[in-house]
């Protein structure tokens, strides 16, 4: 077992702990081969890095997906006091839930959020994709992240929610505070938490406006639905429509902003990867797998020990965290052949970017969707896209945090 003393003195492994590495792989193949199963003292818990332990890891029911919990654990015993509305807020997510409470909110959710309304969601995807890039077209050039990636989901899910265009900007603000303490390492969380509650009070209660409307006036979105689902007598209290409506936006906005901008930048780093689908746009769908696949945007996931168990022949204590690492896990020599080569065709593809099981990623079918119909559209429309700067190839800006995979920007030229 490598000990952190035995780490402490590679620069990467603390950039790692603290999510501003910007190539973590060679670490997570170095922690692979020699402590699959690792102790760290700087985060806190167990690394957990080769495929069969993550996926195991999604389905045991010995390990507890209160992640609220885990993120409260991260702060003095004072900041949680004061944080305490965050974390009761937090618990009702429906990923940080363990069943019988995970399967009655999943199973209304879904009564809202089911297939035939991501579908009928194609066109106004590919009407909002083709403005995005009409409105660059004529420049000759623009910042993947921040005109396109980022702007897309965003538009997206508060076009599906209800919320008017003059709210989006600070709609978005909010999200990305909350997103700070949600998927942050344990000084970011300390750092970040009472600014976090404040975004989400104030989040809670502008919704609040909205929900109360939609209760007098349903309309054809989300939140109408949300607020309508009932099944044999159950419906989800306000604390649960208000979680379920911040899950939504955070899930929904991060994941495909990663998907999209990450997409992108493999392509323009593997320029035959990038003409095969030009050629082949049917190879979509093997593509945007391939994507999530090598640089997933959740690059981990967590779970909490419920007992005394045995994972890769390392004891782990009831009530201590496991960091499932995804992107290590996607990279295992054992489970994928040339795991660090892009293949645009590669199948089967058993990712595991959107988690396995019970808590498999509720908006997987709409990240999906839209990363698909982006990225094909991009490649159509935009003749001869590259790198503005070629220095993204080799160092592309990774945003600094433990929890996500996203690009700080990604500017192209055509």
């Amino acid at each position: 077992m490598m000990t952190d003393t035995e780490l402490e003195n590679t620069h990467d492994y603390e950039l790692f702990c603290h999510g501003s590495l910007g190539d973590p792989y060679p670490l997570l193949h170095s922690l692979r081969q020699k402590d699959p199963v690792h102790w760290s003292e700087l985060l806190g818990g167990w690394i957990l890095t080769r495929y069969e332990d993550v996926f195991n890891a999604f389905l045991d029911t010995r390990l507890s997906s209160q992640k609220a919990q885990a993120i409260m654990n991260q702060l003095p015993s004072e900041q949680q006091e004061k944080v305490k509305s965050l974390g009761t807020h937090l618990a009702l997510w429906v990923s940080h839930n363990d069943p019988p409470s995970h399967t009655r909110l999943r199973r209304l959710i879904n009564m809202a959020f089911t297939p035939r309304v991501i579908n009928t969601m194609t066109p106004h995807i590919e009407q909002v994709v083709d403005e995005l890039i009409d409105k660059a077209r004529g420049r000759g050039q623009m910042d993947l992240i921040k005109d396109f990636a980022y702007v897309l989901p965003v538009t997206v899910i508060s076009e599906m929610l209800g919320v008017p265009p003059q709210d989006r900007s600070q709609f978005s603000n909010w999200i990305e505070d909350i997103v700070l303490t949600v998927d942050g390492s344990a000084p970011e969380v300390r750092k970040y938490a009472e600014l976090s509650q404040k975004s989400l009070l104030e989040l809670i209660n502008y919704f609040n406006g909205i929900i109360k409307k939609r209760r007098c006036e349903p309309r054809d979105d989300l939140i109408s639905s949300l607020v309508a689902v009932e099944e044999e007598g159950d419906r989800l209290t306000p604390d649960e429509l208000y979680a379920m409506v911040s899950q939504i936006l955070v899930g929904g906005h991060d994941t495909t902003t990663g998907l999209i901008g990450n997409s992108m930048l493999m392509l323009l780093q593997f320029p035959d990867e990038m003409k095969k689908l030009k050629d082949n746009p049917s190879l979509i769908n093997t593509a945007v797998e391939e994507f999530l696949r090598f640089e997933a945007p959740g690059p981990r996931n967590t779970r909490l020990a419920r007992s005394n168990l045995e994972i890769g022949g390392q004891q782990v204590k009831k009530g201590e965290t496991l960091f499932l690492m995804v992107n290590a896990a996607n990279h295992d020599p054992a489970k994928f052949e040339n795991p660090d080569r892009i293949d645009i065709t590669r199948h089967p593809n058993n990712h595991l970017a959107f988690g396995w099981g019970l808590h498999f990623c509720l908006g997987a079918p709409l990240a999906r969707l839209e990363g698909k119909i982006a990225v094909n559209a991009l490649l159509r429309r935009l003749p001869d896209l590259h790198f503005a700067d070629e220095h993204h190839r080799d160092t592309p800006p990774w945003r600094q945090s433990s929890g996500l995979r996203l690009l700080k920007t990604l500017p192209v030229e055509f």
